[in-house]
């Protein structure tokens, strides 16, 4: 169930660039030091949907190897109902350079039922390369170390999220398809990802109404494709995940937004 609650938030990369520090790069309109997104996290259990946790990501300015940086981290928690079920208590860590959000590190620690694992990634880009130094800790405890060299870009699950807020969904029509290159420390996705077209969503925990893009996050495995996530983010320049729909292996979640706070621009999809 992590794997899929952590993929909500790694959603829509707009366009699959050529290598090179500064092409894996991308102008911050979307967010700024401060910001704060919390969720409720719902399982469907015997066709009810139970409140079994929350998530919680934040963004401040920070400095990593010597450069300027945003550090966002994802702490995503269940609750005792969702123990019976499945233990989830999971930590995101990612830096990214701040002027342009290349990505610089990621670090993931998950405790998924009674695996726990940790997955690093430290990225370089010589000679116009995307290269991965890669480190994971097994559940038997086991440490891997490998370097892998991209001629392409490559983000992890929270890099990508940054930058894929900053995207320009005017041009995009219903139906388009986005590849989406996400590696972890062990192997890269085959993902992408598909737009839906526009939506109006009330946000039951709050009441709250925007307006919203719908995108579903699609990932090809064992010879066929599956929709993991659909999610709705505000039509606005913010971006913001107001819902997410997952598909589990062992049923149905939704996580909804609860509140945020220090947003970078107005909230213009809001409908009052």
């Amino acid at each position: 169930m992590k794997h899929r609650l952590i993929l909500l938030f790694a959603f829509f990369h707009l366009f699959l660039l050529s290598a090179g520090a500064q092409q894996c790069g991308i102008e911050n309109k979307a967010f700024k030091g401060g910001e704060l997104l919390n969720y409720n996290l719902y399982f469907n259990w015997k066709f009810v949907w139970v409140k079994v946790g929350s998530a919680t990501m934040s963004t401040t300015k920070s400095v990593f190897d010597g450069q300027q940086a945003y550090c966002t981290s994802l702490i995503t928690r269940g609750n005792k109902k969702l123990d019976g079920i499945f233990v989830m208590r999971d930590t995101l860590l990612s830096y990214c350079r701040s002027k342009d959000l290349t990505p610089l590190y990621f670090r993931k620690g998950a405790l998924e039922g009674k695996r726990y694992y940790v997955d690093e990634l430290w990225y370089s880009y010589p000679q116009g390369k995307c290269r991965l130094k890669m480190h994971s800790i097994n559940r038997h405890g086991e440490h891997k170390w490998q370097t892998k060299d991209f001629s392409e870009c490559i983000y992890d699950m929270m890099s990508i999220f940054l930058r894929a807020r900053n995207f320009d969904a005017s041009t995009m029509k219903k139906g388009d398809v986005i590849p989406m290159p996400i590696s972890d420390a062990r192997h890269l996705s085959n993902s992408w990802l598909k737009f839906r077209g526009k939506e109006t969503f009330k946000v039951s925990d709050t009441k709250e109404k925007f307006r919203c893009l719908v995108f579903s996050f699609i990932e090809h495995e064992d010879g066929k494709n599956h929709e993991l996530i659909r999610f709705y983010v505000t039509d606005d320049q913010n971006h913001i995940p107001v819902r997410l729909d997952l598909n589990l292996s062992f049923g149905s979640a939704k996580a909804f937004l609860r509140n945020y706070e220090n947003v970078r621009s107005e909230m213009t999809s809001k409908i009052n």
